[in-house]
């Protein structure tokens, strides 16, 4: 697999540290995908399960545009690829549906959480709040949540692309 990917440094400040890793799981990700068609990219790893890795990718495209964009900026852009008859429509495939379509999309997201992300500092309040206690996030929060839900998926995507061709690794 040839996706670049480069822990931060060691000694690196707060922000560039919690940037780096959350860089680091986009990465992961993208790498998990790599070399693989849209049929196997659409491929469900063990039934009942419907997950597969362009399911996941789908999912962090709504999951980065839900936080940086709904949360941190109070945007409410819509779901890409959910409805409220199909709260699981990211992961619901069709033959129809693209590595190019979901990795454009996904990147897309990134890009925009990028720009909402710089106008904030780590200590500052999201306009949207939790819908558990009604209070905003800081966006240093929403970087560990974030590095969290990439790290806990990309440990699906390893089982997942382990059973499409036995690619391992970190």
């Amino acid at each position: 697999m040839t996706t670049p990917r480069s822990e931060p440094a060691q000694n690196a400040d707060e922000r560039t540290m919690l940037e780096g890793w959350l860089d680091y799981h986009r990465q992961t990700l993208a790498w998990k995908c790599e070399g693989l068609t849209d049929a196997q990219l659409r491929t469900a790893s063990v039934a009942p399960s419907e997950l597969s890795l362009m399911g996941l990718v789908r999912h962090m495209a709504e999951v980065e545009r839900g936080w940086f964009r709904k949360v941190l900026v109070g945007e409410d852009p819509g779901p890409i690829y959910y409805t409220d008859e199909d709260p699981d429509g990211e992961f619901h495939l069709t033959d129809a549906d693209t590595w190019e379509e979901a990795h454009a999309t996904w990147q897309a997201e990134i890009e925009v959480a990028r720009r909402n992300a710089a106008g904030f500092a780590l200590d500052d309040l999201s306009q949207g709040k939790s819908r558990f206690t009604d209070e905003p996030f800081n966006l240093r929060w929403i970087y560990t949540h974030m590095i969290e839900e990439y790290a806990r998926h990309n440990g699906h995507a390893d089982l997942v692309r382990e059973c499409l061709d036995g690619a391992t690794g970190d």
